[in-house]
């Protein structure tokens, strides 16, 4: 279980850094973002999860949104699988989860 836990805070981890990397860097690109290799590569490693939170969002959510929503569905499995993660490390003992 703790395997299957830290798996799912790392994965959240590594999507909502390119989240935010994407977003720095299309701040800083412009309008010239979408020509940017690195854009696209941060692109690449989001769009699994944008793609699944518009299969699960309602159609009445426009999809200028999605990317926020998809950050805080992120957000919050990251939450969840922290509070989870620290609930096991307590049971086992925390020189177990090292």
């Amino acid at each position: 279980m703790l395997l299957l836990t830290s798996s799912l805070k790392l994965i959240a981890e590594i999507a909502l850094l390119a989240m935010v990397g994407q977003w720095l860097l299309g701040l800083l690109a412009g309008a010239k973002r979408d020509g940017n290799f690195f854009y696209q590569l941060l692109a690449v490693l989001t769009r699994p999860f944008t793609h699944l939170t518009r299969l699960i969002s309602p159609r009445v959510i426009l999809d200028r949104h999605i990317p926020l929503a998809t950050f805080l569905l992120l957000l919050s499995l990251w939450l969840v699988a922290t509070v989870i993660k620290i609930n096991i490390c307590l049971q086992l003992g925390v020189a177990q989860c090292q």
